[in-house]
């Protein structure tokens, strides 16, 4: 199956780590409980300055609806409101969330928000940035589970050794996976809002990326060093050109083995080509140049190229049956990775309501 047809991106087309779609199946989210996800964000605030950090639980709302509801109730501005990461409607999320508030002013009534309960205020001398949490926590449940339940905990077991390929959710290719007809208006020259803009650059690198991570799934190699390999830190941006480094080939498997490091893959942009060499430059060209308007696109608009890691280490995993067809995952991701790029690779989801993901 082609991974994009016509303006229509199908996140399913990707292949799987196993070589094969899992063959049990599952409901997701049959009710807003099923998945839970607690941001960790370790900051220690210091109980002085002029922003109230509010530690919130919501259900059924986005990030920006809940900022949206604390802006009335405080009535502050939302510019002056600052999370860490967006998180799913079709949920109950945990997150930090701050308000500029003057130090002398007693809090705001908070309660009563529908959809919001407020579990902790304290203050800080800082706004909370995007960004600044470590990860997220995610319990899911999966019912009717139906299908060889051994080999989906054998799966489990497996991703829990290997982690999975590193792919952007379905989310971010927007509704039916139609962002890229935006990013095709943009590199068009359609003016487009602040907003719309970022779904349309968005949605083509994270295209362009799971295009590069599909091929090499599929040779086999999205957990391996190739020549010329660019490689990334675990937990930070910092990448390395293997041609440049005169660490021993053991070495390198060695830190690859616990997960010290990890392949990366092209954010395209502009520059970002000297980073990759040989084999691992080849591929990744013949992989772009199917995709050469989008390319170009993200360099006319001035997007700097950046690397994004291939294999997702799959922390705290553990699992238990809550009943004889209801599974209960759960575990840790950094930022920015994405739920279902976990799922995928152990059940066949049925879901209702929007995708999963959080940042």
């Amino acid at each position: 199956m082609a991974l994009i047809e016509g303006d229509v991106v199908d996140v399913a087309a990707l292949a799987h780590a196993a070589g094969h779609v899992p063959a049990t199946t599952a409901r997701l989210r049959v009710a807003p409980e099923d998945f839970r996800v607690d941001e960790d964000c370790p900051i220690a605030l210091s109980g002085q300055g002029e922003h109230l950090w509010c530690h919130i639980e919501k259900t059924g709302l986005t990030t920006q609806d809940a900022v949206q509801a604390l802006s009335r109730a405080a009535g502050v501005h939302p510019r002056y409101i600052g999370f860490a990461g967006l998180k799913d409607r079709r949920a109950v999320t945990r997150q930090w969330i701050s308000l500029a508030w003057p130090v002398n002013t007693p809090a705001p009534t908070l309660s009563g928000l529908c959809g919001i309960d407020v579990l902790a205020v304290a203050r800080h001398d800082r706004k909370l940035k995007r960004g600044a949490h470590r990860g997220n926590r995610f319990e899911i449940t999966l019912r009717e589970v139906a299908g060889d339940t051994d080999a989906l905990e054998h799966a489990l077991a497996r991703i829990g050794r290997t982690g999975v390929p590193n792919y952007f959710g379905g989310q971010r290719f927007g509704r039916d996976g139609r962002n890229i007809g935006l990013s095709r208006a943009l590199f068009a020259g359609r003016r487009l809002s602040r907003n719309r803009r970022g779904f349309a650059l968005s949605a083509a690198r994270s295209l362009l990326f799971n295009a590069v991570l599909d091929a090499r799934v599929r040779d086999a190699s999205w957990d391996q060093l190739i020549e010329g390999e660019a490689v990334m830190l675990d937990g930070t941006h910092s990448v390395f050109s293997l041609a440049g480094t005169d660490q021993a080939a053991n070495t390198l498997d060695e830190r690859l083995s616990r997960f010290d490091i990890h392949p990366s893959g092209p954010l395209p942009g502009r520059g970002g080509d000297d980073v990759v060499c040989a084999h691992a430059l080849k591929l990744e060209h013949s992989v772009l140049a199917e995709h050469d308007d989008l390319v170009q696109g993200l360099r006319q608009c001035g997007v700097d190229a950046a690397r994004r890691a291939l294999r997702l280490p799959v922390r705290e995993l553990a699992w238990r049956w809550a009943d004889a067809s209801s599974l209960v995952v759960s575990f840790w991701l950094p930022p920015g990775a994405f739920a279902t790029s976990v799922l995928r690779e152990i059940v066949q989801t049925e879901e209702t309501g929007d995708t999963a993901t959080a940042e």
